[in-house]
Formats: structure tokens, C-alpha cells, sequence
């Protein structure tokens, strides 16, 4: 990678952002987006303790449905921390995540209107669970990067003019493009360029060592915090084989 990069953010909020990264190898860009999705930790269900459970799902597929919930993960919680958290609804209702009442005030469901389960008349779901730290390399409900690709950042010129009788057919870019300096996302203009400039003779190519990345979380952590996290955990990998080959 290169000692200087440059990032630019195109949208960003809390969940999702799509930011461009200057200045880094392919390598680098595919071993950060492996790193969002595989080695930052956040909490998940892991131990179910069935208390009551009388719906008609069996107490098996209750923990998985709990073990896929997302829950806010605070940044001071390590490898090997459990929080416990506790449901007890009782039908004619719906169990949803929201009613997940967790023992650390900053551990809870990062969505409060997840389906458990629909409870009928007479029937009770009690339930303690305990989540631990884990990474999406151990298990897919560790993932808190639900959504994360990147793609080059093409830069379109306009060389000439097309022929006077010549129709223009689809051109498809997907992503964002740069057009003297300016970012612009394809979806503006339905990806096609040719709607963008009609009637002209183009040339696209990928800029070198720029690419674009688009990341959603799950909710467990904000999008900064999932991309910091993985540029250290790349960071302290680099580290650790520094110190390992060196005599």
C-alpha cells in the first residue's frame, strides 16, 4: 500500500456509506474488505436457557432465530464477555426483539421489530440467553458487515463524435465514475452512459489504485467502527508477520 492515500465519502450515515479509497493496492482493498466481514467482533446469542416454551416451535429453531438477532456491540467488550439477556412474552401476541431485556444497558437489539414468534392463546415463550464476543470468520451471526463490496473507480472521457446517423446503444457502468475530478454515482443517470452523453465517442478505464467501496452493518456497530476496526485488524496481521520473519 501506499505510504499516501486519500478517502473521500460520496453518502454516509450511521449504517451505510459509500466512500472511495485512493492510493491502495488491490490487495490491500480486498484484504480490508475480508477484514469487515470476517475479524471484527461483535456480540451475538450464543446459550439459550429455555425457561418456558410452550408456542410451536421447537426450542432449537427459537435459539437460532435468537442467535440471528443483531445487538449493539460497545466498544469496550472483549473476547470472552457475555451479556445476558431475557424474554418473557405470553400470547394472544408476537415476540418480537424489542422485548429482549438485556443486563448492560448498552447491549440491546439493534432492530426492536424483529418476528420471534407469534404466540395463540395460552402459550408462553420464557427464555435467558447469553451473548458472547465472536468474529464472522467463526460463524455468519458475527458478521456485522451484512452488505460490503468494492469495484475501481472508472474515469469516462469523451474523445469525439459519434456518427450522425449511428444510434447510441446502452452503455452500462456501475458505481461511481469521475468526470473531470468530479465523483458522480451511475445511478444518477440509470448507469447508462450513453443517456449521460448522448452522441459522443467515449473511453472509460479504471483509475489505478482507487476504488469504491459500498458497506452496510447490521446495526451492531456504526459503519466508521466497523471500516477502523478492520484497517486494525489488517494493521496488526502486517505486524505480526513483520515480527515473525525477521532474524
Amino acid at each position: 500500500m501506499s505510504e499516501e492515500y486519500e478517502v473521500t465519502f460520496i453518502d454516509r450515515d450511521d449504517r451505510s456509506a459509500t466512500f472511495l479509497v485512493r492510493g491502495v493496492t488491490p490487495a490491500f482493498a480486498n484484504g480490508l474488505r475480508r477484514a469487515m466481514i470476517a475479524d471484527v467482533p461483535t456480540l451475538s446469542i450464543d446459550t439459550v436457557r429455555v425457561i418456558e416454551n410452550s408456542s410451536v416451535m421447537f426450542d432449537e429453531q427459537i435459539g437460532l432465530r435468537l442467535g440471528l438477532i443483531p445487538l449493539t456491540t460497545p466498544d469496550d467488550l472483549e473476547e470472552g464477555d457475555e451479556v445476558t439477556l431475557a424474554i418473557d412474552v405470553e400470547g394472544p401476541d408476537t415476540a418480537y426483539s424489542g422485548d429482549l431485556v438485556s443486563s448492560d444497558e448498552k447491549v440491546k437489539p439493534a432492530e426492536e421489530n424483529v418476528p420471534i414468534i407469534e404466540l395463540k392463546e395460552n402459550q408462553r415463550l420464557e427464555v435467558e440467553a447469553d451473548a458472547v464476543v465472536g468474529y464472522g470468520k467463526d460463524h455468519a451471526k458475527y458478521q456485522g458487515g451484512v452488505a460490503v463490496g468494492y469495484r475501481h473507480l472508472q474515469r469516462v472521457e469523451v474523445v469525439g463524435e459519434t456518427g450522425e446517423f449511428e444510434n447510441d446503444e446502452p452503455n452500462i457502468v456501475r458505481g461511481v465514475i469521475e468526470e473531470d475530478g468530479e465523483l458522480i454515482r451511475t445511478e444518477t443517470f440509470g448507469n447508462d452512459l450513453s443517456e449521460r452523453y448522448p452522441g459522443k465517442e467515449l473511453v472509460v478505464e479504471d483509475v489505478p489504485n482507487a476504488f469504491v467501496f459500498n458497506v452496510e452493518t447490521d446495526g451492531s456497530m456504526t459503519v466508521e467502527d466497523l471500516v477502523v476496526g478492520a484497517a486494525e485488524s489488517v494493521g496488526a496481521r502486517a505486524n505480526e508477520l513483520r515480527s515473525a520473519i525477521q532474524l
